[in-house]
């Protein structure tokens, strides 16, 4: 399977740079995974696809300020930290630009208060790094480091809390599950009332969901481990679901991603731990039935994820009527409902 086969043309103006107000007000293509249909219809209307007994899976994650700049404690020159993952204590795999000045042993301070040494280079060219700081370590991230938005968004936020779902919690994520920035608690709240149950897991977004593929055949290409956990009572309530003949609706790849990796043998797990989990057209699906999500990069591993849900012929073809259409796309774009 060829990285090109999940190649499309998007005009750079169609690439969204700052959120719809409200957030339900975005536009919504609904897909029928089975039939290949569309309709094009609004974000709020997203209630009348979903039916009493169903449960939507929503990834409860929060962004965290993960861009920290600093300067070389010897030289002074400028550079980058960019946390993914907290491995322990004050140890921290991330991303350090420039590579080249980030050797091994090299101390970067960003304050009075904080600075990191590199400890060891990782096998995807980041860096293992360890914090030195005096107090509480996430106050003094939230004062000095910066919302990480996406490289092609090119225009400052507002406000940086339009980056984070109205239901973000679990502290440790570098980019948000954009899927859930179109729901408002009024919104979730109509859905409840239909008796549509609402489940929370957690996937912290790291590497792994925005890493570019650079292998032509897509099957060799490797995930980055992100940590996830499912609660029991999610897992009950999602697995009570499943055995009454409701639909889980995943809110987003890497809910979707998290509810694949914890299920075994048909039943959800109470579990967490590290996913590497990279699905593609052919993968057959242990747990989600519906899904949620946004318009996805070319060549992107979102964009092949959904294609195994839909059928890439189908979701190529809703990408297009899209692009016709005038959809915003990535982060802060449009969204799809694959039923």
């Amino acid at each position: 399977m060829l990285l090109s086969d999940f190649d499309y043309f998007l005009p750079e103006e169609l690439i969204a740079q700052h959120p719809i107000e409200p957030r339900d007000h975005s536009k919504l293509l609904v897909l029928d995974k089975n039939t290949g249909n569309r309709s094009q219809e609004h974000f709020y209307d997203l209630p009348a696809h979903l039916k009493a007994g169903d449960t939507l899976v929503f990834n409860d994650t929060r962004v965290i300020p993960a861009r920290l700049i600093g300067s070389k404690a010897e030289t002074g020159g400028k550079i980058e930290v960019f946390l993914l993952t907290r491995k322990s204590g004050e140890i921290w795999e991330a991303l350090v630009k420039p590579g080249k000045k980030a050797r091994l042993g090299t101390i970067i301070k960003f304050s009075d208060e904080l600075s990191c040494e590199i400890l060891e280079t990782t096998d995807f060219g980041g860096r293992m790094v360890r914090f030195i700081f005096e107090g509480i370590f996430e106050e003094i991230l939230d004062k000095l480091g910066q919302t990480p938005l996406p490289p092609y968004i090119k225009e400052e936020l507002a406000d940086k809390e339009r980056y984070q779902t109205v239901y973000a919690r679990e502290r440790g994520s570098a980019a948000a599950p954009t899927a859930g920035l179109h729901f408002t608690k009024e919104l979730m709240e109509k859905i409840e009332q239909k008796g549509v149950n609402l489940a929370f897991v957690t996937l912290h977004v790291g590497l792994g969901t925005f890493r570019p593929v650079k292998t032509d055949d897509i099957t060799n290409h490797a995930m980055h481990r992100e940590y996830y956990s499912v609660s029991p009572e999610a897992a009950e309530l999602i697995n009570k679901t499943k055995a009454e003949g409701g639909r889980v609706v995943a809110v987003g790849t890497t809910a979707i991603r998290t509810l694949e990796t914890a299920t075994v043998d048909g039943l959800l797990q109470a579990k967490s731990g590290w996913t590497e989990i990279f699905i593609y057209p052919g993968y057959e699906f242990k747990m989600i039935d519906a899904a949620v999500t946004n318009f996805h990069l070319p060549k992107s591993t979102l964009l092949m994820l959904i294609s195994a849900l839909a059928g890439k012929e189908s979701v190529l073809a809703a990408y297009h009527e899209a692009v016709a259409q005038r959809y915003r796309f990535f982060s802060f774009g449009d969204a799809m409902l694959i039923i």
